[in-house]
This record gives structure tokens, sequence and C-alpha cells, in this order.
């Protein structure tokens, strides 16, 4: 039997905002470290669903990533 199961296609998966979780996972933080640069307004801006859930945009977290860059002299 085959599977009904939808697939994203690559390209609409790299548009696809983060969870919480995948963006823990990318930087290799704690939830609870992106909670507390949440709350000191460090974190990037967030989407909230309307169950409450979080998801970041790929576009703000590369822009919240550069600006985070240091120049090196």
């Amino acid at each position: 039997m085959a599977s009904t199961i939808a697939r994203v296609p690559e390209a609409a998966a790299g548009s696809r905002p983060l969870t919480v979780a995948e963006f823990c996972a990318e930087l290799g933080i704690s939830r609870s470290t992106f909670y507390d640069w949440r709350a000191k307004r460090r974190a990037p801006k967030c989407i909230t669903l309307p169950n409450g859930s979080l998801r970041i945009r790929r576009a703000e977290y590369e822009r919240w990533l550069a600006s985070r860059e240091e120049n090196a002299w």
C-alpha cells in the first residue's frame, strides 16, 4: 500500500518557518536559552500561531543572524 504522506518540495522547505526546536538545534542552544533571549528581546521576531506555538521565518532568522556578525579587524 502506497503512503499518502504529503511531502514538502525542497524549494518550499527552505521557506518554511522554523520551529523553536529547529532554531535551537541550528544554533546548538537550549530551549531555555531561546526563551531567555526572547524575554530580553534578543531573539529574532517570532510568529505566534493560534495554538500558541512559535515559528521563526527563515528570512528573519537569516537577518537576525547576520546582525550578530562582528567585524574582524
